[in-house]
């Protein structure tokens, strides 16, 4: 399947401290890993989706709702394995048999209320802007201007003394990675081993839809959301 230009990769390992089971955990009606399959699969600039995981439930489920599974190697599904190593291990084994894409997008199942439309947004944004990645961000929850370290004891301001005392109003814009959406060439991620490769354009997303699922109250506030009950 050479000659594909945007790849999807959805990683799904099956091992969860936070919420057990969450990637195939019911939510909104479907299993929460079926959002970002079905997100990938109505964006027309997305050809493939691959999900990486190394559960065999996930991936029963992530092959009924149409996606491609790569088995993760169990050293990749562990509490401290990065997702930068899972969407490595996806992409070699592609390289390995011709079908790198040019584009990979990362698809973290615990952002389900990414829909089709952000995908398609964000990847065209991408394609006329000529940046060299594409990150999905939403405004900061409080300013790190205001925020300070712990040194010896004391406190510290983390950007110094002037940013304490000034209206947010006053203060530069600062966007935080909401974790739903990541763009960047393939070969170049193979390179270098990141995501965040400049210049970096900015797909800014609300506050609604960036809610990223780490425990219960997450995923109940996220699922509310999506079924308009909040």
């Amino acid at each position: 399947m050479a000659g594909v230009r945007f790849l999807a990769i959805v990683p799904a390992r099956g091992g969860s401290k936070g919420l057990p089971g969450k990637n195939i955990r019911p939510f909104a009606g479907q299993p929460l890993i079926v959002h970002s399959i079905s997100a990938a699969q109505g964006c027309p600039l997305i050809e493939r989706c691959v999900v990486s995981t190394d559960d065999p439930n996930i991936a029963t489920v992530a092959r009924s709702h149409g996606a491609e599974v790569i088995a993760r190697p169990p050293e990749l599904a562990t509490d401290t394995a990065r997702t930068h190593d899972a969407v490595r291990h996806v992409l070699q084994m592609l390289d390995t048999v011709g079908e790198l894409p040019e584009y990979v997008v990362l698809l973290q199942p615990t952002s389900p209320l990414r829909t089709a439309d952000h995908l398609t947004a964000c990847l065209e944004a991408f394609l006329a802007s000529g940046a060299a990645s594409a990150i999905s961000v939403t405004m900061a929850d409080s300013h790190p201007f205001k925020d300070f370290l712990v040194r010896d004891g004391y406190l510290v301001p983390l950007f110094g003394e002037e940013g304490l005392e000034q209206p947010r109003q006053l203060l530069p814009t600062v966007l935080k990675q909401n974790g739903a959406i990541y763009v960047v060439g393939a070969r170049r991620f193979l390179d270098t081993n990141t995501f965040y490769i400049p210049p970096a354009l900015p797909f800014v997303m609300t506050a609604r839809t960036s809610v990223d699922i780490d425990t219960a109250l997450d995923f109940a506030f996220a699922e509310a959301i999506a079924t308009g009950a909040a």
